[in-house]
């Protein structure tokens, strides 16, 4: 006899996000559900309300956490409770609040929660009744400064309201280890040796439930099945009948999937693993599933990283949260074009710095083939500002870390564990207890992955967190110069540069190119070296004093099979930490892709050495004084030389030699075209033409995609390019660009890429700077088109059409 199931008894899980009203400021009796609200703003989940306000000096988060508002601000929703709530376990469910959440439902105080990163959940079932019921959120991020980068302010992920029996899987209740035996490796398996290519996966499903049922003898059975991509069912086993208990595990060993398809970074396949509770009666009265894939990974102290027995580099960028002018407000298509640029540069792994991500963000990373370090903190008990985590870790980190290792343990991109990143615990003997105690919160709820720290003492007798002897890898951030002896430092032990490089540029900003420059010089001196223009030259030739180049990091990793990979900082710019420059500088100047999405020129440095594409990008425009000496760099790969040619003239040819990363010529200035040619064996690869460009006369609009869905999610980047009448960008056009939209979208966000800008994002305007800047249209739930008209004085103006569906 099949399965039967109740619609009733399922478990349903639906967005939370519509129809909240807020306020910002204190409003101390809004808890109470006879509370008027009536003037409140209506919005929808999820918000970011520091990204609203005007960069300011003055403003308490400082620069250094952006220059925009904090404050308090409070959220309310007026809701039917769920059908038959009576009977059911309802759950309130917060993927992430900005900062000191306090729930209240109908006046009944839930509880708090300080770390801004952490999700978390709440049973309301009992105070919940018939017909009206009102949710209230406090939210406090008054106490400044806190972060060291920009957090945004709210709800500022998504939020669900989830129904099940009163017999169910609990919250991240199903957990998956899985892997393969192939006889590619010489292995066998009980059913005797394998051929080579032949593979065996195995799972190994675990799962923990609530009871709270008054019966508490009647039996169950849990069914688990893996459902394949094409929808096939490979797998299914039965645990026998057996009493379950409030918060009691189940789990089986070795399932074995026969020839199973391997996740990887280029062939990221994803299985489903379905639990269903099924009761005496044969019906299912839970069912809970999750995405999983079936991978192997190693990191060995000699020859660095492997994935699926394949060695291979972890060719990583760190990635703070906020998504430029949108904030920290999530949005899965935001999220999915970072990654898109970012695996379009060959970067295959992502540390979530220094906080774990929202959970669409892994999701992402599951289906498109990155590797991730999920990282957990940025503090422990020792402060690095006045109000940050640090307060709150002595009575929270233990259901913080707990809460992150459960929600994410199934994705198949998180390789890494990581507990902390340059803690300050590194220098005295607290780390030491501190370090075992958070390996182990980790080991206990996950053994397959490796525990790492990011640490920044390099000397292993004055390193507390080191001597803790309980990392499973040595998590290094710079020092660079210390790559090659590591292996006689440390025997045996495995190696990994988790932040590297620290470089400053400005995309499109150009200056003297033959010396390299650490900006500041050091943490004590007060930096005097900057320009007028508030900007980083693009040539790869400056850095932090603490950091190196992009070309003197890559150049010391990719030479040692020891070093299992790097996490170069950053792969976007972000906003906060601007340094090394003063206010009205508000973002960091760190990305290899700048706040709107804009390559910089190291981005293709990279793109050069870390994918096969061919690639030819040749620097910096080809507008200067004339006679001035300019510099000419090309990055290329798949060729063996390139030739420089202006105006038809040939400059020469040039082959990267022993180290080298890129060519480069001295080119007195004439104005006219500039043209580079890569060659392989004689035979021409690409060709690159910069030319002269004339004054600004037109706008051109280019939207990376121009079928969205009518969801009110959904976003078209529109990047704007101010062109000459030949149609060539105009490299110093800095025209103010004016916006209009007609149709059924409306202009989220507004960003020109320039770490200095005090312009608003929430605006119909905007400069262009070095020429770009972008729009990003938002649709509603309507079906139909967004037309975009961006127009400026003295141009021709442009237009655009977005087309929604569903």
């Amino acid at each position: 006899m099949k399965n039967r199931a109740r619609n009733d008894d399922l478990r349903i899980r639906t967005s939370f996000n519509k129809d909240w009203k807020f306020f910002l400021g204190d409003e101390p009796n809004a808890k109470s559900p006879s509370f008027d609200d009536l003037k409140w703003r209506k919005l929808t989940l999820p918000h970011d309300w520091s990204i609203e306000g005007k960069f300011d000096e003055k403003n308490p988060a400082k620069p250094e956490g952006g220059g925009l508002p904090t404050g308090i601000g409070w959220y309310r929703k007026e809701f039917i409770a769920p059908a038959n709530f009576e009977n059911r376990l309802i759950n309130i469910e917060f993927d992430g609040v900005y900062k000191n959440s306090e729930v209240w439902v109908n006046g009944e105080y839930l509880g708090k929660r300080p770390y801004g990163y952490s999700s978390f959940s709440y049973e309301i079932s009992k105070f919940l009744k018939s017909g009206k019921n009102i949710i209230a959120v406090k939210v406090d991020n008054s106490a400044q400064p806190d972060s060291r980068w920009y957090s945004g302010s709210g709800i500022y992920r998504n939020v669900w309201l989830t129904s099940t029996a009163k017999v169910s899987i609990s919250q991240h209740g199903l957990f998956v280890e899985s892997g393969f035996v192939s006889g590619d490796f010489g292995e066998s398996t009980d059913g005797g040796t394998l051929k080579p290519g032949q593979k065996v996966g195995y799972i190994e499903p675990h799962v923990s439930f609530i009871n709270k049922s008054l019966d508490k003898t009647k039996k169950y059975k849990v069914e688990f099945s893996v459902i394949n991509r094409e929808g096939k069912q490979v797998l299914k086993h039965v645990l026998e009948e057996d009493i379950i208990e409030d918060n009691t595990g189940k789990g089986v060993s070795n399932l074995l999937i026969s020839q199973p398809e391997i996740w990887s970074v280029e062939r990221p396949y994803l299985y489903t693993l379905v639990a269903k509770i099924i009761d005496s009666e044969n019906q299912i009265i839970d069912q809970q599933s999750t995405t999983f894939g079936i991978r192997r990974f190693h990191f060995d102290a000699l020859k660095g990283f492997s994935l699926n027995g394949k060695p291979m580099k972890i060719l990583g960028v760190c990635l703070h949260h906020d998504l430029g002018a949108l904030g920290a407000a999530v949005n899965v298509r935001a999220m999915e074009r970072q990654l898109e640029i970012m695996k379009a540069m060959g970067v295959n792994a992502i540390r979530t710095a220094h906080n774990p991500p929202a959970p669409e963000f892994l999701d992402l990373c599951d289906k498109m083939g990155f590797l991730v370090m999920d990282e957990a903190f940025d503090m422990w008990a020792k402060k690095k500002t006045k109000n940050d985590y640090h307060l709150n870790f002595p009575e929270w980190h233990k259901a913080d870390l707990e809460d992150m290792i459960k929600r994410d343990r199934n994705h198949p991109s998180i390789i890494l564990w990581s507990i902390g990143n340059e803690i300050r615990e590194q220098f005295d003997s607290t780390g030491i207890a501190l370090t075992k105690e958070l390996v182990k919160i980790v080991k206990n709820l996950d053994r397959s992955r490796p525990v790492i720290s990011a640490l920044t003492e390099t000397k292993a007798e004055k390193n507390f967190i080191y001597q803790a002897k309980a990392l499973d890898i040595y998590g290094l951030n710079y020092n660079h110069k210390l790559y090659k002896d590591f292996p006689e430092n440390y025997p045996g032990v495995k190696f990994l540069a988790t932040e590297t490089t620290s470089a400053l540029e400005t995309r499109g900003f150009y200056d003297t190119a033959d010396t390299i420059r650490r900006w500041p010089k050091d943490g004590k001196t007060k930096f005097t070296e900057g320009n007028k223009e508030w900007s980083a030259s693009a040539y790869d030739n400056v850095s932090a004093y603490w950091g190196s180049t992009h070309e003197e990091t890559w150049a010391a990793a990719k030479k040692y099979d020891h070093v299992s990979g790097l996490f170069v900082w950053t792969g976007f710019d972000y906003l906060g930490e601007p340094l090394p420059y003063p206010w009205p500088a508000r973002s960091s100047y760190f990305g290899i892709v700048d706040l709107a999405g804009f390559p910089k020129d190291s981005y293709y440095m990279y793109q050069s050495e870390w994918t096969n594409k061919p690639v030819l990008h040749i620097l910096p425009h080809w507008n200067w004084q004339q006679g001035k000496s300019v510099e000419v760099w090309a990055y290329y790969n798949n060729a063996d030389e390139v030739e420089l040619y202006l105006n038809g003239k040939s400059l020469g040819k040039r082959s990267k030699q022993g180290d080298d990363l890129h060519v480069l010529w001295k080119v007195p200035f004439k104005p006219g075209t500039l043209k580079a040619v890569s060659r392989k064996n004689g035979k021409k690869v690409l060709v690159r033409e910069i030319k002269t460009a004339g004054a600004p006369a037109k706008i051109e609009l280019i939207a990376d995609r121009k079928n969205i869905k009518a969801n009110g999610k959904d976003l078209s980047f529109i990047t704007v390019r101010i062109l000459d009448a030949a149609g060539n960008v105009v490299p110093d056009a800095d025209n103010l660009v004016d916006f209009k939209v007609d149709g059924v979208g409306f202009i989220a966000g507004v960003d020109n890429g320039f770490q200095a800008s005090v312009e608003p994002f929430k605006a119909n305007y905007r400069k262009a700077f070095h020429g770009l800047c972008l729009a990003i249209l938002q649709s509603t739930e309507k079906t139909g088109t967004i037309k975009l008209t961006a127009s400026s004085a003295g141009l021709m103006s442009s237009s655009i059409i977005i087309n929604t569906g569903k």
